[in-house]
């Protein structure tokens, strides 16, 4: 099924817009999946109330899963098919305040002073700067300005 033209086409549009290789997977992946469900009817062929029993049944997933699979299938409709879905009266649940744990510096030091060296530079890094493991992990020696101090 990954192979379809109708889901080059799809992979082809996002790639042209400038989308994530993340996204790209993760709208593939529900996009998929929704024709699935649908018993591998074509998308054009349905609408606002075939995406809405479809995420129904997804109604007890996380609520980031649930919002990847609402925005894949509204940017097929709205963006590819040029069929809005309009409001779908879908009510997302509400995800709860999650408050950073902050650490002492002396905890911050013991952890350091459990780690190699490499890792200690990893995790310096990351803590320092505030970079995400996945830009941590793609960083070049070419991305380091040693004179400017970045």
């Amino acid at each position: 099924m990954s192979s379809s033209p109708f889901l080059n086409f799809i992979r082809h549009e996002l790639r042209l817009r400038g989308y994530s290789l993340k996204t790209e997977k993760s709208y593939l992946y529900w996009i998929k999946y929704f024709i699935r469900f649908h018993k591998l009817q074509h998308p054009q062929n349905m609408g606002a109330e075939e995406v809405r029993a479809f995420l129904a049944v997804e109604k007890n997933v996380a609520i980031n899963t649930q919002k990847s699979a609402l925005n894949a299938l509204a940017f097929l409709y709205n963006k590819l098919l040029n069929q809005p879905l309009g409001d779908l009266g879908f009510q997302h649940a509400k995800q709860g305040l999650r408050l950073p744990i902050v650490l002492a510096a002396n905890e911050i030091q013991n952890i350091l002073g459990c780690m190699n060296e490499r890792d200690h530079l990893i995790f310096s890094l990351l803590y320092g700067s505030g970079l995400r493991i996945s830009e941590c992990l793609r960083i070049r020696i070419q991305d380091i300005n040693l004179d400017q101090g970045s």
